[in-house]
């Protein structure tokens, strides 16, 4: 059975792993090298579907590849989506999850929540989570990310 601490260590491995992308990003070949092991190493990419739904794309919501993931992290001028300008690389200093409750199974956990990223100014944004992970050769991969903007109505006007 997989447990409450394996999948808070794996967002805290995933956390950090956006955060160093980040301190890479003046040094394109580093920044492109460990981030495409970061998504080795903490999605499914390769070895089955990933359901990857971005907190900041508009016209290609949903990424299916390892190509559009890193692309969304990283950008760059190969990025195989044209909105991306590279979540990871914003830079943040630190990531924090607030999990609101997890599913966990034997070989599948799920958890949803908030998670804060702190930018170098040590501004918070705040962002809706879903992550889905399954058990493959003992470790916690990520095959279901969706993140959103928390829900911002519009302002009532009185009339």
């Amino acid at each position: 059975m997989i447990t409450e601490n394996q999948v808070l260590e794996v967002q805290n491995l995933w956390g950090s792993g956006v955060v160093k992308i980040g301190t890479l990003k003046d040094n394109i070949e580093e920044c492109e090298n460990f981030a495409s092991a970061f998504l080795d190493e903490r999605y499914i990419f390769g070895a089955g579907t990933v359901l990857f739904k971005p907190t900041k794309c508009a016209v290609e919501q949903f990424r299916a590849t390892k190509a559009q993931a890193l692309s969304y992290f990283i950008a760059g001028a190969d990025r195989a989506c044209k909105e991306d300008t590279g979540f990871a690389i914003n830079p943040w200093t630190k990531v924090r999850f607030e999990n609101t409750g997890f599913i966990l199974e034997e070989d599948r956990a799920i958890a949803m929540g908030n998670y804060f990223f702190t930018d170098l100014e040590g501004n918070e944004a705040k962002v809706e989570y879903t992550f889905g992970y399954k058990l493959i050769d003992g470790d916690l991969k990520i095959d279901v990310h969706h993140s959103s903007f928390p829900y911002n109505p519009a302002p009532v006007i009185d009339a």
